[in-house]
């Protein structure tokens, strides 16, 4: 997720919280892979291992992308208080 070289900063905190939203998920993610029920996992692999990596990676970044957890969104609102005042542009 990048941003414009001439974004404003509310386009750049907009960035940054869905950055954030897609690290928080990430960790989420990661510590529920490590939760075991009792047993043992029968296909364990370094390879499966990096495949689910992968794909909570994907996850995230697409599940902070859309919105639909609505964090970033919430940080956005919190955190523009301490924006500096946004001068129109013509």
């Amino acid at each position: 997720m990048t941003v414009a070289p001439g974004a404003t900063d509310r386009e750049k905190l907009a960035a940054t919280a869905r950055q954030f939203e897609a690290i928080f998920v990430r960790q989420m993610l990661a510590e529920a892979r490590k939760t075991h029920f009792g047993g043992e996992r029968l296909f364990s692999s370094q390879a499966l291992d990096t495949f689910n990596q992968m794909q909570d990676e994907h996850f995230a970044d697409a599940t902070a992308q859309s919105g639909v957890l609505g964090l970033a969104k919430i940080i956005e609102e919190q955190m523009t208080r301490f924006l500096p005042a946004q001068k129109d542009r013509d």
